[in-house]
């Protein structure tokens, strides 16, 4: 059977993801962290170390070429998915990780200083108190419906701004839901290696561009 790290290994190979070795190799570190911490604070529900690589990692990372901005705020990250991936994955990429969980995100804090991470910030914070800049990028794994995701994070868009929605089954009874004021601009399916479940990125943005001043 194969090791967690030779799964993450697998894994990449099968995503045709180019990331340099010293990433990976901060990927692992991050893994191991994640198993310790995750004994004594509770930081995910998923404990056995494969699963963690398949449904935490390898999908976190299912969605880096799907990336459209240099920037991404990932809200409610929780251990850091799939934000805190992505930005080990491509240091180029700026990331924000939003989460109201105090454990949570001191763990984060702790692998950004630990992985001497120089694009990530960490926000503790709910969503709907959070101070940020208009956002041209927000994912998130965290919200149950995209109902939901478009009313607590739209506020949080620039005026071209996309929010990012990592789903399972195609959600047509969300997407009719939705509020007129968004709308899908492409919904594309996913592959998390060794998972045999359905998996879509939509990619949402606001129906009628605003007059400028008014995002």
């Amino acid at each position: 059977m194969s090791t967690p790290q030779q799964l993450l290994h697998q894994g990449i190979e099968q995503l045709n993801l180019t990331i340099a070795p010293q990433a990976i190799t901060q990927i692992e570190y991050y893994m191991a962290a994640l198993q310790k911490w995750n004994a004594a604070f509770n930081l995910t529900a998923i404990r056995e170390p494969k699963d963690i690589v398949i449904k935490h990692f390898l999908d976190s990372l299912t969605v880096l070429p799907h990336l459209q901005q240099p920037t991404l705020l990932d809200v409610g990250t929780g251990a850091g998915f799939p934000g805190l991936v992505l930005a080990i994955a491509q240091p180029e990429l700026q990331v924000d990780l939003l989460d109201s969980n105090s454990k949570k995100t001191r763990f984060l804090r702790q692998m950004v200083a630990e992985l001497a991470l120089k694009n990530v910030r960490v926000h503790h914070a709910r969503v709907e108190q959070v101070n940020l800049s208009a956002q041209k990028q927000v994912i998130s794994r965290a919200f149950s419906s995209l109902v939901d995701f478009c009313q607590w994070c739209e506020h949080l868009l620039a005026d071209d701004g996309i929010l990012l929605a990592m789903k399972g089954l195609y959600p047509q009874s969300e997407i009719d839901d939705m509020p007129a004021s968004m709308r899908v601009l492409s919904s594309t399916p996913l592959t998390v290696p060794f998972l045999a479940e359905a998996r879509h990125l939509l990619v949402l943005g606001r129906e009628f561009p605003l007059p400028k001043g008014e995002g």
